[in-house]
């Protein structure tokens, strides 16, 4: 039995009572129905988690809409009422273990890896590296077209509106991808946004359409429903991206999006407890806390429970989000209780969850 006072202890997360400060990653596995659907795979992909002790799970991402937000094929949708009433069993299945589930809405951009629709992003920048190979992608991105103001717009109605599709689906939350590179990051980030309207050139215009999106939410599901917002530096395909400003951008990005009124922030490092920029000692995760204001979930080589104790006894982050770890241990919460050895991560984790059997529903 070991003691993990900080991160085995009873927390509130706005209006949600967790029995922990563990947090599922949100990991992309392309294993819904090509419609979209969530299927029963899914709803034994999450129970496990659910069953191993965490007390609040993030799903992957959700596509807002179906005309240009789909990354992946086989990506689950919020796009529509048929879409979210998919996700019916799945929530039940993880409240019955006692956990709660929030939804991921994630808006590809220009990181289409498909041939469904010609991608959108800010600019008609080409997207550097290459698609995933383990999400379906082959070779180079497209070239994506460029939003017009009154796309924009639109795109962060339909942010609204799946927002409220998962509310009424019974999700206890939604948490709005603003990392990793897809579109809501490529508004931030300086050298796929060469905007010249007040979406586009300072830190204070780029962070803009994430702000409104958040309000539109907040709008649209009120003031208790829980709206989170992930935020990254590093990209699905730009792994080493730095803010350009460092602390600057830190502190004008994490600011703007606390006057948006967010349930708490995401951040995602490679590793949450190093230092986000080469000068200074101060982590993202320390950054969000002192320039948001808001509870933070820090992401980023977490997965030995001493060390997910040691960020969150620091106060640099009130929770700690597992990934790569909680998939070859669901029951990782469990087995911190415990003590138990963790199984070391083995790459063949990354593929999509169609490959889960049904004994591997009971941990």
């Amino acid at each position: 039995m070991h003691s993990y006072p900080n991160l085995l202890t009873e927390a509130s997360l706005g209006s949600l009572k967790l029995p922990n400060r563990a947090v599922l990653s949100p990991m992309t596995r392309t294993s819904a129905e090509p419609n979209g659907l969530a299927n029963h795979r899914m709803i034994r992909y999450y129970q496990r988690f659910a069953k191993g002790g965490f007390g609040l799970i993030i799903t992957e991402g959700l596509y807002p809409d179906a005309v240009q937000s789909q990354s992946y094929l086989n990506q689950p949708g919020m796009a529509n009422d048929q879409q979210a009433a998919s996700w019916k069993p799945v929530i039940e299945a993880v409240h019955r273990e006692g956990s709660k589930i929030i939804a991921q809405l994630m808006h590809a951009g220009a990181l289409v890896q498909h041939e469904r629709f010609v991608p959108v992003a800010p600019s008609a920048v080409k997207p550097v590296g290459a698609m995933l190979e383990d999400h379906g992608g082959s070779g180079e991105f497209a070239t994506p077209r460029e939003l017009t103001q009154p796309q924009i717009k639109q795109t962060i109605q339909d942010f609204a509106q799946a927002a409220l599709r998962a509310k009424a689906a019974g999700f206890d939350g939604v948490e709005i991808h603003a990392a990793n590179g897809y579109l809501l990051d490529q508004f931030i980030t300086d050298y796929t946004n060469r905007r010249t309207d007040e979406y586009g050139g300072s830190m204070e215009n780029r962070i803009r359409i994430v702000v409104e999106v958040l309000e539109a939410i907040r709008a649209a599901v009120g003031p208790d429903y829980i709206v989170g917002v992930r935020v990254s530096q590093g990209k699905v395909n730009d792994f080493h991206h730095k803010w350009a400003q460092g602390v600057e951008d830190a502190k004008t990005i994490f600011g703007k999006l606390s006057g948006a009124s967010p349930s708490y922030i995401h951040t995602t490092e490679y590793k949450a407890y190093a230092p986000a920029f080469a000068e200074g000692e101060t982590t993202l995760a320390e950054l969000a806390a002192t320039y948001g204001g808001v509870p933070v979930i820090a992401n980023g080589k977490l997965g030995e429970p001493a060390v997910a104790e040691r960020i969150l006894a620091s106060g640099h982050a009130h929770f700690v989000a597992i990934g790569t770890s909680a998939l070859v241990n669901p029951d990782w919460v469990n087995k911190a209780r415990a003590g138990t050895e963790l199984r070391p991560f083995d790459h063949q984790f990354l593929q999509p969850i169609a490959t889960i059997r049904e004994d591997e529903v009971l941990i």
